[in-house]
């Protein structure tokens, strides 16, 4: 069953997204910087320390990420 923070953190990656599609759409980020930014945020999770748990959390992130610069959009392909 999913807890009220995973439908917050869709909700924060559902936004996000679609913040940087927007973006590159009205001309005000380019796409090379939008892989950019994706890159840094895997990057921060894929490089992050912790215990194991923590460690399987950020790296499921980090393959979210990266699934969503490999994947585009029908239109974008990051």
């Amino acid at each position: 069953m999913s807890t009220a923070s995973e439908h917050a953190g869709q909700a924060a990656l559902s936004i996000c997204e679609a913040l940087l599609l927007a973006m590159n759409e009205r001309g005000l980020l380019p796409e090379h910087e939008i892989v950019g930014v994706l890159r840094d945020a895997a990057a921060t999770h894929e490089n992050a320390v912790g215990t194991e748990l923590e460690m399987d959390w950020h790296l499921a992130v980090a393959d979210l990420i990266n699934g969503i610069k490999a994947g585009g959009d029908a239109v974008h392909r990051w």
